[in-house]
């Protein structure tokens, strides 16, 4: 079944995401801010893996924007990562489906470095038409509805009215990256550390920075890049992007939650969101297949500003970084 909905629609929801933010960012902060009190709050370590971890401050916030959203948002569908990491089916459809991660970038957060946020997406026809991304920390909030262009601005403050345009340099596009070779590029080694999982991504950092082939894969392309940056956080790192800070950010092993709301942010500052590994896909099929590829926004060729021309040198270092990463399956089990 596909819905339908408005501009005023598109707009009161994505003003409800922001109220959703505006509930959860104190929360967020008080946990932050009171980690290593003697009340500390306590932390979870999901299946044996010290490399993912979970808070009570991650189900206190899911519990309440999830209570939130089925009170005012009656026949909306939910998927949040603890909701699911509980063991709740939580399959996408065509219905309007808000997407959440209560605190993206859980790591940061109990070690208290500052990119951590509250990841609010939402799907209508299984494409992302709103996200609000908020860093409580920072007093960041990152916003966008579908045609309606993506905004940077505090939480007290009205984004269309008192926020900067993203990206960045809005209303002048920035160049087209000449080559990966121009490029800082965002990526993470992810939390499942299992050898078969993380060995292709180190070969694929190590393919996206190196600057010869390695003597062990003669003839294999590498990118040599200006430089690989880790924010821990998916959403932190597409919000770079989508400022034009970072130009490229590739990763593997995301969840729908992770990207939702930054999916939306992304393109409407001008940038793109495409499978990590070249495969041609839906947008259902890219929320849920795990593997993202975000490039900035730019002009084309020739400071040629058309959609068709930036689409172009986008898909130009697509292309680029295809050739250097290793192609991975990322099952959802």
């Amino acid at each position: 079944m596909s819905y339908t909905y408005t501009t005023a629609e598109l707009e009161s929801y994505l003003d409800f995401g922001i109220h959703l933010a505006k509930l959860a960012g104190p929360v967020i902060l008080e946990g932050f801010n009171t980690r290593f009190s003697p009340e500390r709050s306590a932390l979870l370590v999901k299946k044996g893996n010290t490399a993912d971890l979970v808070t009570e401050w991650d189900q206190k916030v899911e519990k309440m924007v999830r209570a939130e959203i089925a009170e005012k948002m009656k026949g909306h569908s939910f998927i949040g990562e603890e909701t699911v990491a509980g063991g709740e089916e939580c399959g996408l459809t065509d219905a309007p489906t808000w997407i959440v991660d209560p605190i993206d970038g859980t790591t940061n957060f109990v070690h208290g470095f500052p990119f951590s946020c509250i990841s609010i997406g939402l799907t209508i026809n299984q494409e992302p038409v709103v996200g609000v991304i908020y860093n409580p920390m920072m007093n960041q909030l990152f916003t966008a509805a579908k045609g309606q262009g993506a905004y940077l601005s505090k939480i007290d403050e009205n984004p269309r009215e008192q926020g900067r345009r993203l990206p960045l340099s809005y209303p002048h596009p920035a160049p087209p990256l000449p080559s990966l070779s121009m490029a800082l590029v965002a990526g993470e080694y992810g939390s499942d550390r299992k050898a078969e999982v993380i060995d292709p991504k180190v070969k694929s950092m190590r393919n996206l920075s190196a600057r010869d082939p390695s003597p062990a894969t003669p003839g294999r392309a590498v990118g040599h890049a200006h430089g690989i940056r880790c924010l821990g956080s998916a959403a932190l790192n597409m919000m770079a992007v989508a400022q034009g800070q970072f130009d490229v950010y590739w990763e593997v092993g995301c969840w729908e939650w992770d990207v939702c709301a930054g999916i939306i942010i992304v393109r409407e500052s001008g940038g793109v969101v495409v499978d990590g590994c070249g495969r041609e896909v839906t947008d259902g099929q890219l929320l849920t297949g795990r593997r993202f590829l975000t490039i900035r926004g730019c002009c084309g060729e020739d400071g040629d500003t058309s959609p068709e021309a930036a689409l172009a040198a986008q898909k130009k270092i697509a292309k680029e970084v295809w050739s250097v990463v290793e192609d991975m399956e990322c099952p959802r089990k």
